[in-house]
């Protein structure tokens, strides 16, 4: 269902998927891709519902749409601070905070949302799923992350060897993880995105394609990572 999410300077939009029964639950803060809150995001925040977690994707471009926020939104990432790592603070703690849940908080992106994720790993979240995420410049914010299954497209020409480079990294912090790169996937291969001519003939020339086998493989790997990271231990009851 359509939310709105309490942040520092107001509030923005989100979409927030229950699951079925009483709880505790645990939750997954599930972060867009470039293009937004879009149907594509919203299903696949009702399908973590549908595995037992309260799932809340927030709205990175409330405040003006994609147009006005992108670049802002992008800074933010790559700087590796700004005011949507407060806003996906905001979303984590709201998750946290409601009566049905356990307190056990993990965090997924796609494309743009990947690389937030990758971020936020060491921000308080219990387990981070990355799914073709750009890797911050300095690994040392991975330093204190959390445990991160990451998922990558051998035929995506933009993140060439980030599959490599982020197993090494979390293989030296003693991080635990799962990273896997597809072969015969590319960007964007767990992603339906529906977008109107030229702009969809444009994305497959650039290789932004879904891969179904590739995107059902790295759904079970993250749900079974997340099974274990999350489930257990529920936070205690006062």
């Amino acid at each position: 269902m359509e939310m709105t999410i309490p942040v520092s300077d107001g509030t923005i939009g989100g979409y927030l998927a229950e699951p079925a029964g009483g709880g505790p639950h645990p939750g997954v803060v599930l972060i867009h891709d470039a293009f937004g809150l879009s149907q594509d995001t919203k299903n696949i925040t009702d399908r973590f519902a549908a595995e037992g977690y309260l799932a809340l994707s927030p709205d990175l471009y409330s405040r003006g749409g994609m147009r006005r926020c992108v670049r802002r939104v992008f800074s933010d990432m790559f700087a590796n601070r700004g005011r949507t790592f407060d806003d996906i603070e905001a979303s984590r703690a709201l998750l946290a905070a409601r009566p049905d849940s356990s307190g056990r908080i993990g965090i997924a992106g796609f494309c743009m949302g990947g690389g937030f994720a990758l971020v936020a790993a060491s921000r308080g979240f219990e387990a981070s799923a990355p799914y073709y995420g750009q890797l911050p410049k300095n690994l040392s914010v991975l330093d204190d992350a959390c445990p991160i299954v990451a998922s990558f497209g051998k035929k995506d020409f933009s993140l060439r060897g980030a599959a490599a480079k982020l197993e090494t990294a979390l293989t030296e912090r003693e991080i635990p993880h799962d990273v896997k790169e597809y072969d015969g996937a590319s960007h964007g291969f767990a992603n339906k995105v529906n977008v109107a001519p030229p702009l969809n003939l444009l994305l497959k020339v650039v290789g932004f394609t879904y891969h179904h086998e590739a995107s059902e493989d790295a759904w079970s790997r993250v749900t079974a990572f997340f099974g274990e990271h999350l489930q257990q231990p529920a936070r205690p009851s006062h």
